[in-house]
């Protein structure tokens, strides 16, 4: 069956545009709520982040569940991640986080979390969507679900990212600037890594519902880069507006994506005996990280873009470790999903243990310059790989490339763009294939028949 409204990281859009309306998350609620009630009497919990249009969506989530006869436990402001842990060590049927993640404030989004603090299985979200088709009633007034407050749900996610790494560890003598995106972490993140023993300086910690990943925050850098090379700090670390992806910047500014940030803990866990399984990269991951774990014996695997493939490849591979260069990473020996806080601590815990800063610990994988151009069609074809010009024209750059590099092209999942990216060596020679390739792709793509 296809999903209408589900697509690989919940409901997204922007607010006020079908279906992200309240009354349309009003029916989502009350919708879920009689799928999870199928299984007897059941609680959920409902997370978000710090926009504006999130005080109205928890609204109409919680009537719609109650209407359902759902109780729900209302957690306010909340990091994606810690909304999955906190729905598995709370007992929950669901846990619903309202987020657009790295998007800006005039976006929102719901997603689920089932009861063991992973995503969804596709076979619920179906069964929610056939629900939104039948008509909305409401339970008998004796059995309307009630809300509740969590209190301290900050203090139980502040207290577990802390138990993911050794106790004994202390971060003092360590200057830290941490942005967060005046997004959910803004009121987790400093205490983690002041609680551990650094000196933090805290940026984009005054949520005002609008400034939510506004020129700051994983998506924009340079905010943190600055900050970091201004206070002499030894590190900086920056997450998205809902927490489950961080970049860092060394003592000098400059940045270390997700794939460094992956290789890092990678051989800090193959070194201590704790890596089980390959490593999960993306089709978009730096053929650098590839062939540095290469060099260590380190199995890597490319998996479509989006955590959830990773996921899903990572728990057939029986593995542990995958991330996005975004900076989404998963370390499945320590959570059920993609934390930044938790990313960010095993950095930080192989910097104390081995005695080596940020700088010196990326230095092991080199990263090949990427060029991403993003080519607007008129309409997406079904299959690009079923176009003989263009695959003719694609296997020809790679023929250029000799080996040295990679050519990928791929389809957006939710605009008429063509994604096209090269990575190579040579810096000047993929930056003068890609175009080539834009303007071969350009024309045959907007002359189809």
């Amino acid at each position: 069956m296809t999903r209408r409204y589900f697509g690989t990281d919940g409901i997204r859009g922007t607010v006020g545009e079908y279906p992200i309306t309240p009354d349309f998350v009003l029916k989502l609620g009350w919708a879920a709520g009689q799928v999870f009630r199928e299984e007897g009497a059941c609680h959920v919990l409902v997370g978000k982040d710090t926009r504006i249009s999130g005080y109205m969506f928890e609204s109409a989530l919680e009537a719609g569940l109650a209407a359902a006869g759902v109780d729900t436990h209302l957690l306010g402001p909340m990091p994606t991640p810690g909304i999955a842990y906190l729905t598995r060590t709370l007992r929950a049927r669901t846990g619903i986080v309202i987020s657009a993640s790295h998007n800006p404030y005039p976006d929102n989004g719901i997603k689920f979390f089932s009861s063991a603090g992973t995503k969804l299985p596709d076979g619920v979200e179906t069964a929610i969507e056939a629900m939104l088709d039948k008509p909305m009633t409401t339970v008998s007034s004796e059995g309307l679900g009630r809300a509740f407050r969590i209190g301290d749900a900050a203090g139980r996610y502040i207290e577990f990212c802390k138990s993911t790494v050794p106790a004994r560890m202390d971060l003092s003598g360590l200057s830290i600037v941490v942005d967060c995106a005046h997004g959910a972490t803004y009121h987790i993140a400093p205490h983690v890594f002041g609680e551990i023993g650094a000196k933090v300086h805290a940026i984009g910690v005054e949520p005002d519902g609008f400034n939510i990943n506004e020129g700051c925050g994983s998506t924009h850098p340079e905010t943190l880069q600055r900050e970091v090379v201004a206070r002499g700090a030894d590190l900086g670390i920056a997450f998205d507006g809902d927490g489950d992806r961080v970049i860092m910047v060394d003592h000098t500014g400059e940045m270390v994506d997700g794939d460094e940030l992956l290789y890092i803990i990678a051989r800090s866990r193959q070194a201590r005996g704790q890596l089980r399984g390959p490593v999960v990269g993306t089709q978009m991951s730096n053929l650098g990280l590839e062939h540095a774990l290469a060099e260590l014996g380190i199995d890597f695997r490319r998996a479509k873009v989006g955590d959830r493939y990773v996921m899903e490849m990572l728990t057939a591979a029986d593995g542990i470790l995958g991330g996005e260069g975004s900076g989404h990473i998963i370390c499945l020996d320590r959570t059920t999903t993609g934390d930044g806080i938790v990313a960010a601590l095993q950095v930080l815990a192989e910097m104390w243990d081995s005695g080596k800063s940020l700088r010196e610990l990326r230095q092991g994988m080199d990263k090949y310059p990427q060029v991403l151009r993003n080519l607007r069609i008129q309409r997406k074809p079904a299959d690009l790989e079923a176009i003989a010009p263009l695959r003719e024209a694609k296997e020809g750059v790679e023929r250029r490339l000799n080996g040295q590099g990679r050519v990928l092209l791929r389809p957006s999942g939710t605009e008429p763009v063509i994604r096209i990216m090269l990575e190579g060596r040579d810096a000047s020679l993929i930056e003068q294939l890609a175009a080539e390739l834009e303007e071969t792709a350009a024309r045959i793509l907007n002359n189809l028949p």
